[in-house]
C-alpha cells in the first residue's frame, strides 16, 4: 500500500457489485490509504455492498435514496458525526428506465426523462452542496461520465442527455466551488461490463466495437479507472477542476473505425 491517500476519508455512492465502477474506485483509493464510507439504496444492495466495504476496512455504510431530501440530510448528517469533515466524494449514479435504453431517442417517455435527470445529474448538484460544507479545507468531487454525451451512441438515448447536463454541472461546479478550493471533475471511461452498461441495448457490441478501434486497442479497466480518481483526488490533482478526464483507451479522439474494421 502506497500513502497518497492517507488520513484522507470519502464517501462512495454507487457500488452494486465488485464489478461496478465505483468499486474500483473505491478500490484504488482504500490501497492509497483512504478512509471510505459507502452509500447505497434499499436492502438488496446493502448486503451486496456490506463484505466489498468490510475488505476494504470500512463499516461506515449508510442507505441513501438520492431523490429523498430527507435521506440525503441523515446521510451526511451521519457522515459528520462520524467524522466532522471529509476530503473526497465520488459519484457513480446514473439511472433510466431499461426499456428505454433500446430503440429510438425520439420515443423518450416525459416521466423518464425528468427522472434519469433527477436521479443521473441533479443528484451529483445535490450531493456536492452538501460534501462542500463539510470540507473546510478543500476536497475533490468525482462523478462519472460516458461520451454518449456529446457524440450519439446507439441506444443510450436519454442517457446522453443527461450525461450532458451532468458535465455542464461538473463545469459550473467547479466554477462555485473553487474559491474553497473544492475541485469537480468528471471522469469517463469507455463502454464497462457493469450491471449498468449491461442495461444499455448492444451493449456486447458496443464494448467490442471500442476495443477492436480505440488507439490502445483496448478498454479502460477498473484499475486504471481508479488510478485516475485517486489522481484527482490526491494532492497531484490540486490544480485540475471542471475537466472531463477519458479513460478509454483513445477511442474519444478517433473520427472513423481503424482501416482493417471499416
Amino acid at each position: 500500500m502506497a500513502e497518497l491517500m492517507k488520513g484522507k476519508r470519502g464517501l462512495v455512492m454507487g457500488v452494486a457489485n465488485e464489478r461496478s465502477i465505483a468499486w474500483g474506485i473505491a478500490k484504488a483509493l482504500a490501497d492509497e490509504g483512504a478512509d471510505l464510507a459507502f452509500s447505497y439504496q434499499g436492502e438488496a444492495f446493502g448486503k451486496r455492498v456490506e463484505p466489498l466495504a468490510a475488505s476494504v476496512g470500512s463499516n461506515l455504510l449508510v442507505d441513501v435514496d438520492v431523490t429523498d431530501d430527507a435521506s440525503l440530510d441523515a446521510c451526511f448528517a451521519k457522515l459528520r458525526d462520524n467524522w466532522g469533515t471529509m476530503d473526497f466524494l465520488i459519484h457513480a449514479i446514473a439511472f433510466s428506465d431499461k426499456t428505454e435504453l433500446t430503440g429510438r431517442f425520439i420515443n423518450t417517455s416525459r416521466g423518464n426523462f425528468a427522472n434519469s435527470l433527477n436521479i443521473s445529474c441533479f443528484s451529483f448538484i445535490d450531493v456536492s452542496r452538501r460534501a462542500a460544507e463539510m470540507m473546510p479545507e478543500g476536497g475533490s468531487l468525482i462523478t462519472l461520465t460516458f461520451q454518449g454525451s456529446n457524440k450519439v451512441s446507439p441506444n443510450y438515448n436519454v442517457m446522453g442527455v443527461a450525461k450532458a447536463a451532468l458535465e455542464s454541472a461538473t463545469r459550473y461546479l467547479a466554477n462555485d466551488l473553487g474559491p474553497q478550493k473544492v475541485r469537480v471533475n468528471a471522469i469517463s471511461p469507455g463502454p464497462m461490463k457493469t450491471l449498468a452498461g449491461a442495461a444499455i441495448g448492444g451493449a456486447r457490441a458496443t464494448f467490442r466495437h471500442t476495443e477492436e478501434n480505440a488507439p490502445l486497442r483496448a478498454n479502460a479497466t477498473l484499475e486504471a479507472i481508479g488510478g485516475t480518481a485517486v489522481w484527482l483526488c490526491s494532492g497531484y490533482g490540486a490544480a485540475t477542476t471542471g475537466e472531463v478526464i477519458h479513460v478509454d483507451g483513445g477511442y474519444h479522439i478517433l473520427g472513423f473505425p481503424q482501416p482493417q474494421n471499416m
